[in-house]
C-alpha cells in the first residue's frame, strides 16, 4: 500500500507557471488517493480559499505553503505547521511584495532571518538536470551549501525535496542527493514540483511558459519541460519512481502540518475598546459620532434606518 502527500504544487495563481486551478488540483489528488496536498504558489496564498473549499468537500488534508526564489540565494518552499506558522508565512509574503513593484516580489536571505519563520517547515527543491559533469558538480555543491545554510536557520525543520521528472537523469540525481543527505544529516523527501493536475494540460503549460519568456513555442526550444511529468501522478507510478522511505517521509511532513483556514475568524482589536463597553457597543458609538460629524443637521433617513437595523 503506497501512501503519499504532495508537498510542492503550483496552481494558476502562480501566474504563467501553473496550468490548473487550485480546486482541480485538490479534486485530482483526492481521486488518486493522496493523503494530503500542499498548495505552494510562488510568494502567494491567493488560491488557498478555493483549495480549502474543495478540500473540505472531498475530505482531503490541505497544507498551506508558498515558494520563494531568493534574490541572493536558492528557491525555498515553506509549509505552515500551525496558525503561528501561517501568520509568519503571510507576513513574509507581505514583506516580499512590499519590497518590489506590483506583480513581483523581492526576498533576501536576511529577510527570512528577520521574519523569524518559526512553526514552518522548509524544503529545498531540486530537479535533475542532465548537464556536463563539471557543471553538475558545481550545482550539487551549491545545493549542499544552501541546505546547510537553511538548516542553520531552521534547525531540524529542513528537507531536500527529491523531484524526479523522468528525464533520464533521475537515478544519478537521487544518488547525488543521497550523498548530500548523508554528509549534512538533512533528510530527503519525495515531491513532484507539480504544475498541472493532469497530463493533458501540458500544451497549456508550454504556452504559458512561452508567454512568460516572451518567445514563441518554436523559439523556446529546451526551455520547455522535456515531458508532461509535472502533473499529479498515480500512486503505483510514484512507487516505481521513488524509494519507499521518501514517500513515507512525505506523510510524516504532512502529519506535522495541522493548520486549517477553519481556525481563522475575525476579531476586533480589543486594545482600543473601553473597559465598560463591548466591541459591538463601541463600534455603534463610533458610528453615531461619525454620523454627527458628517451630517450635523441629522443624517438621511436611509442611513439612520440602516444603523438601527444593524444594531438590532
Amino acid at each position: 500500500m503506497i501512501d503519499y502527500a504532495e508537498l510542492h504544487c503550483l496552481s494558476n495563481f502562480t501566474f504563467l507557471r501553473g496550468a490548473s486551478h487550485p480546486e482541480e488540483l485538490v479534486r485530482q489528488a483526492h481521486v488518486l488517493g493522496y493523503r494530503a496536498l500542499a498548495l505552494t504558489d510562488e510568494c502567494s496564498v491567493a488560491g488557498i480559499v478555493r483549495a480549502h473549499v474543495a478540500a473540505r468537500a472531498c475530505n482531503l488534508s490541505l497544507i498551506i505553503g508558498s515558494e520563494f526564489l531568493l534574490a541572493d540565494g536558492p528557491r525555498v518552499v515553506l509549509l505552515a505547521k500551525n496558525r503561528t506558522g501561517y501568520r509568519n508565512l503571510t507576513r513574509l509574503i507581505t514583506r516580499a511584495r512590499r519590497a518590489a513593484a506590483k506583480g513581483s516580489y523581492r526576498l533576501l536571505s536576511t529577510d527570512i532571518l528577520a521574519a523569524q519563520i518559526t512553526d514552518c517547515l522548509g524544503l529545498l527543491p531540486c530537479n535533475p538536470t542532465p548537464k556536463i559533469k563539471t557543471t553538475l558538480k558545481c550545482r550539487y555543491r551549491r545545493l549542499e551549501q544552501n541546505a546547510a545554510w537553511l538548516q542553520q536557520l531552521m534547525p531540524g525543520r529542513v528537507w531536500i525535496s527529491v523531484e524526479q521528472p523522468a528525464n533520464g537523469f533521475d537515478y544519478e540525481h537521487l544518488h547525488y542527493l543521497q550523498n548530500i543527505s548523508t554528509r549534512t544529516g538533512i533528510p530527503l523527501v519525495a515531491a513532484g514540483n507539480v504544475h498541472m493536475h493532469v497530463r493533458s494540460r501540458q500544451k497549456l503549460q508550454d504556452t504559458l511558459t512561452a508567454i512568460r519568456l516572451g518567445m514563441t513555442i518554436h523559439e523556446i526550444g529546451h526551455r520547455l519541460s522535456a515531458n508532461a511529468e509535472r502533473h499529479l501522478r498515480t500512486l503505483p507510478l510514484l512507487g516505481k519512481i521513488y524509494p519507499a522511505k521518501l514517500l513515507r517521509e512525505s506523510i510524516n511532513l504532512a502529519q506535522s502540518c495541522t493548520f486549517s483556514l477553519d481556525e481563522l475568524h475575525y476579531s476586533y482589536p480589543s486594545e482600543f475598546v473601553p473597559d465598560n463597553l463591548t466591541q459591538t457597543d463601541y463600534l455603534h458609538q463610533l458610528t453615531i459620532k461619525g454620523m454627527q460629524n458628517r451630517w450635523p443637521d441629522n443624517p438621511p433617513e436611509k442611513v439612520n434606518s440602516r444603523l438601527h437595523t444593524n444594531s438590532n
